[in-house]
């Protein structure tokens, strides 16, 4: 009896310094994570449904982009070497050569309009800055269209040249639109304003003292341009060139059309012809290249930097045109009829002839409810999910939410086809009830063109002053309750601003729509695709017109932005 008291006893006394051991460790252990918990949120850590939110949205933006290089380093070293030997090198001749030429071409016209425009004293100044962004609206592919139209091997130009007697007698008719160069000259036509609006900007923002010194120095207009213009347009230019490029590695509506094969277009057809390691191999290629642009853009800001330091702003001087007026007036007006008013009148033509045969039906408005669904549907999603990734970034910046920040930011980066593989694996093998359904469709684009949703709304968080959260949280608000009923209200027009560039990126969006649509679930840029490749262009035309009317909502925030 006494040895059993005795082993109670012990066993109380153990278990008080067990007890007492982990009262002194248990708090110095929590005291250490919650420490090294609150130094990575700068001591402001963020609620823990805001964060889970954050983190479900950036896992959603990398997933697909993740599952290509995966896929694609267990394609196999055959199916590898086979592409590195046959079709690798002419995609790449192909895919670079062009962003070269077209970037190259884009930056010489977007900064020489832009010049013209800000810079003299050309008619319709103000006009014209209008006037030069409108081919922002127009989707190459329905540009491409109408050049078809125009001066493909059956169009208008060789008609006139064939009819023409001392044009006949001259030789064939020389143009060809299926080309190299025909797709040059559509990309260049409809990606220069992303140039000109962004030179625009840093033009009217720079301050004339610098132009005044170097003309007291003696140099002419010439040299001020090449000498202190064109450094402080240094970082605009860069900026235009990396969208131009990056447009060009992602486009592919115009470049099928104009039957001319680059990275894309061979990963559209290499999954339309089930061969998905192939184009999972041709996708992790085009994913190097994008980097790559990526990297020499970074490295070539970092090398260029200019600021301006004077206290004083001082608008730039216009200066006269005099005797090249008429030439700058040709030159500006060629170019606005090139990019606008050819590809606008004809489809206002063939829309014309279209309607009069019944081409706007119960068909046709099918078509224009699917697209209104889906980018409908894709616009909310975004303006749901940009909101706690900016709130995170804005308010609890650390490495965390810079590394969700960056994620959301791939999908945009990367081409559609690529995006919309990345969906087709994802949702074909592990969420097949999604499968063939316009939500996965819609996901796309949320991966797509979600940074567009972050930027407006970035930029009206921006001025909602923090001292309003704090002031929200003294009174026992959580982080998520002040994000939706203290802030939101407060940046709601930039979200909705931000909506509206998703919905209008999305219902002009080709490639993702092509792969990832369900059967007989078409939109407008779709029938746009398939009925101008069969050369229906009465039905084609309406649709097309259909969506450059929508995607002129947005050009009123770009312009008011730039």
């Amino acid at each position: 009896m006494d040895s059993r008291n005795n082993r109670e006893s012990e066993a109380q006394q153990n278990k008080g310094k067990n007890a007492e051991v982990g009262e002194k460790t248990s708090p110095a252990i929590l005291h250490f994570f919650r420490s090294g918990w609150y130094r990575i949120w700068n001591g402001n850590p963020p609620g823990t449904i805001l964060l889970l939110f954050g983190l479900f949205v950036g896992l959603i933006m990398s997933v697909p982009i993740i599952y290509v290089v995966w896929r694609s380093m267990f394609a196999g070293a055959d199916r590898w070497m086979r592409l590195l030997d046959e079709r690798i090198p002419q995609l790449l001749w192909n895919t670079f050569s062009l962003t070269f030429a077209v970037t190259v071409s884009a930056v010489i016209l977007g900064v020489s309009l832009a010049w013209i425009v800000v810079r003299t004293n050309i008619p319709g100044r103000k006009l014209w800055q209008w006037l030069l962004a409108l081919p922002l609206v127009i989707p190459p592919y329905v540009g491409a269209v109408t050049y078809i139209i125009v001066f493909g091997p059956s169009g208008w130009v060789r008609d006139i040249w064939r009819d023409t007697t001392w044009l006949a007698n001259i030789g064939d008719y020389p143009l060809n639109i299926y080309s190299f160069w025909g797709v040059f000259f559509v990309l260049t036509m409809f990606t220069y304003p992303y140039v000109f609006l962004i030179a625009s900007a840093s033009l009217r923002k720079m301050n004339r003292n610098y132009e005044e010194v170097a003309r007291s120095q003696g140099l002419t207009a010439s040299q001020v341009f090449w000498k202190v213009n064109l450094p402080f347009l240094r970082p605009a230019i860069g900026a235009g060139a990396i969208l131009v490029s990056l447009y060009v590695l992602s486009d592919f509506g115009a470049i099928a059309m104009l039957r001319y094969v680059t990275f894309t277009a061979a990963i559209y057809f290499q999954r339309a012809g089930f061969d998905t390691a192939a184009a999972s191999v041709l996708s992790l290629v085009l994913i190097l290249l994008t980097v790559i642009i990526l990297w020499i853009e970074a490295r070539t800001r970092k090398k260029s930097k200019y600021y301006q330091t004077a206290n004083t702003f001082r608008p730039p001087d216009i200066l006269s045109l005099g005797k090249w007026k008429v030439i700058t007036v040709i030159y500006v007006s060629l170019v606005f009829f090139l990019s606008v008013i050819l590809p606008i009148s004809v489809l206002v033509y063939w829309s014309y002839i279209g309607i009069g045969m019944g081409a706007i039906d119960e068909r046709f408005f099918g078509f224009a409810w699917n697209s209104l669904q889906v980018s409908g549907f894709a616009a909310i999603l975004c303006m749901l999910l940009a909101l706690p990734i900016i709130y995170l970034k804005s308010r609890y910046p650390s490495v965390i939410s810079t590394v969700i920040d960056r994620l959301s930011y791939g999908g945009y980066a990367l081409p559609g086809v690529i995006v919309a593989l990345g969906m087709v694996f994802i949702f074909n093998n592990h969420i097949p009830a999604l499968y063939n359904t316009f939500y996965m469709i819609a996901l796309a684009f949320v991966v797509r063109f979600l940074p567009q949703a972050m930027q407006a709304g970035e930029a009206s968080l921006s001025l909602v002053s923090p001292r309003i959260d704090e002031a929200a949280r003294s009174l026992g608000y959580p982080p998520w309750k002040v994000m939706l009923k203290v802030i939101l209200p407060s940046i709601l027009p930039g979200v909705l601003a931000g909506g509206a560039l998703v919905f209008v990126s999305s219902i002009k969006e080709l490639p993702a729509t092509l792969m990832l649509r369900p059967p007989g679930f078409d939109t407008l840029a779709v029938r746009v695709y398939f009925e101008a490749s069969e050369a229906l262009y009465h039905l084609a035309a309406p649709s097309a017109l259909i969506i450059i009317l929508v995607s002129c909502i947005p050009l009123r925030y770009l312009l008011k932005k730039y």
